[in-house]
């Protein structure tokens, strides 16, 4: 299933997506827990949620092709929420204890930012906090995930336990491909 990240985790906008047929949503800076759990219950049918019910048939949700759907939709959303300031590193233990965040992902480059660190996440602060999260995570049965376009780097989390890795952005790696086969043209 697609991964898909909203601009920003407003309720609104989750639903929508959620209605166009996504199961996992990827929300940038998610800082406390009061957040995480509002992210939840956008995703959630009643009574766990405020998804709305109305409307489902004309929906790219396969509502009108499952007759069990608002039973088991539910419990088949998958939130992950982003790490990428320092609210967030010292709000992670009550997102973590939010039922139904189901992986934490680390944005080492706003969160290196949003330490002090603008433009280098190799910084031993942003470092250690990262290995610290990341054990936290861990330790309370979540799923972990970072971004890394260093190979290297990106061996070292897979080493140290983290559950995935994103080693590429699309639109930088298209951009890339894009240059070179322009290149190739000349």
């Amino acid at each position: 299933a697609a991964l898909v990240r909203p601009p920003v985790g407003e309720p609104v906008i989750i639903k929508q997506l959620l209605d166009i047929g996504c199961q996992t949503l990827i929300v940038p800076m998610v800082e406390s827990g009061e957040q995480a759990e509002m992210l939840v219950r956008a995703m959630r049918y009643p009574p766990d949620g405020i998804r709305g019910v109305g409307g489902a048939g004309a929906r790219a949700t396969g509502f009108s092709s499952h007759a069990d759907y608002l039973t088991t939709a539910n419990d088949e959303m998958c939130l992950v929420v982003q790490l990428e300031s320092r609210a967030g590193y010292y709000a992670l233990d009550e997102i973590l204890a939010v039922e139904g965040v189901d992986a934490v992902f680390i944005g080492p480059s706003d969160f290196s930012a949003n330490l002090g660190h603008i433009g280098n996440p190799g910084a031993p602060e942003v470092q250690a906090a990262i290995t610290d999260s990341l054990q936290r995570i861990k330790a309370a049965g979540k799923a972990s995930g970072i971004m890394s376009l260093d190979p290297v780097a990106a061996k070292s989390y897979l080493d140290q336990g983290v559950d995935f890795v994103a080693v590429a952005i699309d639109s930088l790696t298209l951009a890339k491909a894009l240059r070179s086969t322009a290149a190739a043209c000349r």
